[in-house]
């Protein structure tokens, strides 16, 4: 039996929710590009924007139950839990107990913050800091590098 007031079960699949916090997709949930799978499946990630879209448009922390009318996919209330926990465990959400159930909060402000927080994370995965980095700079634009140069304080 299923307690609807707590968020600890696992049931349900999440649909691809693995992938937008992290950018990472499975060949279960999409293909890496965020394109959809085999026919009748979400893009990798869509579901974890669904969610992370209702509680930045929230004024306070959300439970499960109180996510899931707020999101356009027609899931079960363990399935968005599911994603929650997910997304605290990604450190993309932090979470308080609300009574029996969490209560969710975005760790990062918006969708840029939340690129920004891949960039990052991918950065500390490279075994060679300096690497990665000078080969991200070779790929950027004329624009991104002129733009990264003034973030920096440098003279374009």
């Amino acid at each position: 039996m299923t307690d609807d007031s707590t968020d600890d079960s696992t049931e349900g699949a999440a649909d691809g929710a693995d992938s937008a916090a992290d950018g990472t997709a499975d060949g279960a949930d999409g293909a890496a590009d965020g394109t959809a799978g085999p026919p009748g499946r979400r893009p990798a990630g869509e579901l974890e924007a669904q969610v992370l879209a209702a509680l930045w448009a929230a004024d306070r922390p959300l439970t499960p139950q109180q996510v899931q009318p707020a999101i356009t996919a027609d899931l079960a209330r363990t399935t968005v839990a599911t994603i929650l926990a997910r997304l605290h465990e990604k450190g993309t959400l932090a979470r308080t107990r609300a009574g029996r159930a969490f209560a969710y909060t975005p760790t990062v402000q918006d969708a840029d913050g939340l690129a920004a927080r891949r960039m990052r994370t991918e950065l500390e995965r490279g075994r060679d800091r300096s690497t990665v980095l000078a080969r991200f700079v070779s790929d950027l634009s004329d624009e991104d590098e002129r733009l990264l140069r003034g973030l920096l304080g440098e003279q374009a």
